[in-house]
């Protein structure tokens, strides 16, 4: 039975771990008015008819702060680039030179940084919830296992672990949106 707490915990820290690089993951693709190769990654590109990540068929990289290169291995790929580009509604506008496929970041507005900030807000809260919820099955694991005879002040205890790392992780959260925030509203 002492295995089998243990490993309600060992999954709700898996899961909380999980949902921690979601939310890095996604706040990389949130641009801070810098061009990064991160803004494009969840782009995919029809490449002879399948559904093709943009980083598999060109090299992506940042030229300066504020411009993104593509360079397609296939030169037949950049007007379907520049087409997923557009259709991914990131508010840049692709050029193409015939070689590669431009992307000028354009300054970022005050509005625009406050929206980035609510939406990075949002995603953390997204990522709490689901930290929530991976306590949420330990604790009833837990509570389950003390039903079926296994010593509750241990089960108390195993609880206020469960505690304390849900908590740790929630800080993790605040601690990288607040890191997010103060990147998006510096100019």
């Amino acid at each position: 039975m002492q295995e089998e707490v243990m490993e309600y915990i060992e999954l709700a820290k898996l899961a909380m771990e999980d949902s921690i690089e979601h939310l890095q993951k996604e706040l990389s693709a949130i641009r801070a008015g810098k061009a990064s190769p991160n803004m494009l990654s969840g782009i995919i590109v029809s490449y002879y008819g399948s559904p093709t990540p943009l980083n598999q068929v060109s090299n992506v990289g940042a030229s300066d702060s504020r411009t993104i290169t593509i360079q397609p291995w296939e030169k037949n790929m950049l007007a379907p680039i520049e087409k997923a580009i557009f259709e991914a509604n990131l508010g840049v506008t692709p050029q193409n030179n015939g070689e590669v496929v431009i992307i000028n970041i354009p300054p970022l507005t005050e509005e625009r940084r406050k929206e980035l900030v609510k939406r990075s807000k949002s995603i953390g809260e997204d990522t709490k919830v689901g930290i929530r919820s991976a306590r949420r099955d330990a604790m009833e694991g837990i509570k389950k296992a003390v039903k079926d005879g296994y010593p509750e002040d241990v089960g108390k205890r195993r609880e206020e672990e469960v505690e304390k790392m849900t908590k740790e992780y929630v800080e993790k959260v605040d601690q990288l949106i607040s890191s997010k925030e103060k990147d998006i509203m510096t100019i």
